[in-house]
C-alpha cells in the first residue's frame, strides 16, 4: 500500500521565478514595483538576480510620498521637458531672443552645431528635475527603512547595462527620463547657473545620469498579458503596417521611414480611421510591426479624465476604446501580436489627470507584444529620425536586437552622435524581449498595398511642429 512521504523543500532552483512554457523570455536583472495600497500609501518592492538580498528576502518598504504628489510631479517633469528643452529659445546678453532660427532644439535632430555651454545648461536642468522626482519626491523622507531602500536602488541604478522592469502603472512615472544625482556617480557638480560649463565632457557626464542612458527599461502593468501561445512564424513574408497622416512631417525623413518599412516586407499603408478600424476588426492580424505616425494628444472627456487619441489623415480620433470595440470579440480566438510604435505626441505618456487605460495599455491587453511611444510633445524632426533608426534595427537586426536593447542603444546613439537627449523621452511598455523573426531568404514580389491615393512617401503641403 502506498505511503505518503514527507517532503521538505530546501532549495528553490528557480529563485521564485515562474513562466509559462511557451513564453520565450528571460528574467530581468532587476524588478522594481510601486503599488498604491488602500489608504493612499505607496509600497515599494525590489528584487532580482542582480540585487544584493537582505537575508534572502526582497526589499520592501512603505514610502512617505502621496500618490497624488508623485503623479503631479511626473506630469510636471514631462511638461518641463517641453518648456525647458523643446521650446528653448536662445537669448542674447540682454535677455532678448537671439536673431535667427527659433526653437533650435525642436527643428533639428542633430544639435552638434548648438553652443556647448548653453546646451549643457539646459540638459543640467532636466537632470536636476529628473533626479529630484526620483529621490526627493518618490523616495524622499528620513525614515530609516526608506533610506535603506533608496541606497540600494541608487547602488543598482549606478551600475550599467541592466535589464530593468518597472511596474508603476498607477503612478505614471517616465522612468527613462529620471536621473541619478551627480554624487551617485561622483560627477562634478554643475557650474553656477545650472550648467556644467565643461563642454563636451560635461554633456557626456550629464547624459550618463539618465536612467534611459544606463539601462534597458520596460514599464509593465496588468498581470497575465499573454496567456495564449503566439502564432508561429511560417515561411511567408514579414507583415508590417504604416498608419499615418501624410500631412505630418513632409520636410522630415518620414518618407524614408515609410521606405524602410516596405523594404523586404509586406507593408499595409493606412491613412484613414475607417481603414484602420476595418482591419483591426478582422479576427486574425499577422502584422509583426505596426507603426503610427500622426498627431496625438489628450482629448476632453466631459467630467471624466481626458483620453489619449491619435489622428490619421482624416483627423478622426482613434483611442483605446476603439480598440476595445473592434477587438473584444476576437480576444480569445483571434491573432494579434504586433509590436506597436506609436510615434505621436504623448502616445507613451499618461498625465496625472489623464485616462488611466491609455491607448498603449489597451493594445497590450488585446495581444500586442509591446508599445513604444514618446512621453512628451515630440518634435517631428527628431521623431522621424528616431523611427528610421528603430525600424531599420528592429526589422533587419540580429537575434540580439530586441526592442529593449534597441531603445537603450538609440538613446545612447542620439546623445553620442547628435548630443540630443530626446531619446530618453521614449517609453517602452512591455516588450523588452520582443523582436522580429524574419523568414529566411524571403523577398517580397508584390507591391505595397495602398488604402488611399496617398503613397507612403507623399509630401503634401503644410507643416506642423509636433508628431
Amino acid at each position: 500500500m502506498p505511503t505518503p512521504l514527507p517532503v521538505r523543500v530546501v532549495q528553490d532552483p528557480s529563485d521564485g521565478y515562474r513562466r509559462l512554457p511557451h513564453l520565450e523570455t528571460s528574467e530581468p536583472d532587476l524588478r522594481i514595483s510601486f503599488d498604491v495600497l488602500d489608504g493612499g500609501r505607496i509600497q515599494a518592492r525590489m528584487s532580482g538576480p542582480a540585487l544584493p538580498s537582505l537575508r534572502g528576502g526582497e526589499h520592501k518598504v512603505l514610502l512617505s510620498a502621496a500618490p497624488a504628489e508623485v503623479r503631479m510631479s511626473a506630469a510636471r517633469l514631462c511638461r518641463r521637458w517641453n518648456q525647458i528643452f523643446v521650446d528653448h529659445q536662445p537669448k542674447d546678453s540682454a535677455g532678448r531672443p537671439r536673431a535667427g532660427l527659433r526653437r533650435p532644439y525642436a527643428t533639428a535632430a542633430d544639435l552638434r552645431q548648438e553652443p556647448e555651454t548653453e546646451l549643457a545648461d539646459t540638459v543640467s536642468k532636466l537632470v536636476g528635475a529628473g533626479a529630484s522626482l526620483l529621490f526627493d519626491v518618490l523616495l524622499g523622507g528620513s525614515d530609516e527603512r526608506v533610506e535603506t531602500f533608496r541606497g540600494y536602488l541608487a547602488l543598482m541604478l549606478a551600475s550599467e547595462g541592466l535589464r530593468i522592469r518597472f511596474d508603476s502603472h498607477e503612478l505614471h512615472l517616465p522612468w527613462p527620463m529620471l536621473c541619478l544625482k551627480p554624487h551617485h556617480l561622483a560627477v562634478t557638480p554643475s557650474a553656477p547657473g545650472g550648467g556644467s560649463g565643461t563642454g563636451a565632457g560635461g554633456l557626456e557626464e550629464l547624459f550618463a545620469l539618465f536612467l534611459g542612458h544606463r539601462h534597458q527599461i520596460e514599464h509593465t502593468g496588468d498581470a497575465y498579458q499573454w496567456l495564449r501561445p503566439p502564432k508561429p512564424v511560417g515561411p511567408g513574408p514579414t507583415y508590417v503596417s504604416l498608419n499615418h497622416n501624410p500631412a505630418v512631417g513632409p520636410k522630415t525623413c518620414a518618407p524614408a521611414v515609410a521606405a524602410a518599412l516596405a523594404e523586404g516586407t509586406r507593408c499595409e499603408v493606412r491613412t484613414t480611421y475607417d481603414d484602420l478600424v476595418r482591419d483591426l476588426g478582422k479576427p486574425d492580424i499577422d502584422e509583426q510591426l505596426m507603426y503610427f505616425w500622426g498627431h496625438g494628444g489628450f482629448e476632453a472627456n466631459g467630467a471624466e479624465a481626458p483620453q489619449l487619441v491619435i489622428r490619421l489623415g482624416d483627423e478622426i480620433p482613434f483611442d483605446g476604446q476603439t480598440v476595445i470595440e473592434v477587438r473584444e470579440d476576437h480576444r480569445i480566438t483571434g491573432t494579434f501580436h504586433p509590436f506597436v510604435l506609436l510615434n505621436a505626441c504623448q502616445a507613451g505618456h499618461a498625465a496625472s489627470d489623464a485616462d488611466r487605460s491609455f491607448l498603449g495599455r489597451v493594445l497590450i491587453r488585446y495581444g500586442a507584444q509591446g508599445v513604444l511611444g514618446p512621453q512628451i510633445d515630440m518634435p517631428q524632426a527628431f521623431a522621424a529620425e528616431y523611427a528610421q533608426e528603430f525600424v531599420r534595427r528592429f526589422l533587419r537586426g540580429g537575434p540580439q536586437d530586441t526592442a529593449g536593447r534597441i531603445v537603450w542603444e538609440l538613446a545612447r546613439h542620439f546623445t553620442a552622435a547628435y548630443r540630443n537627449p530626446l531619446g530618453f523621452a521614449y517609453a517602452l511598455h512591455c516588450g523588452m524581449d520582443a523582436r522580429i523573426r524574419l523568414a529566411e531568404a524571403y523577398q517580397v514580389t508584390e507591391p505595397v498595398r495602398q488604402t488611399e491615393n496617398h503613397t507612403a512617401g507623399s509630401r503634401p503641403a503644410g507643416r506642423t511642429e509636433h508628431a
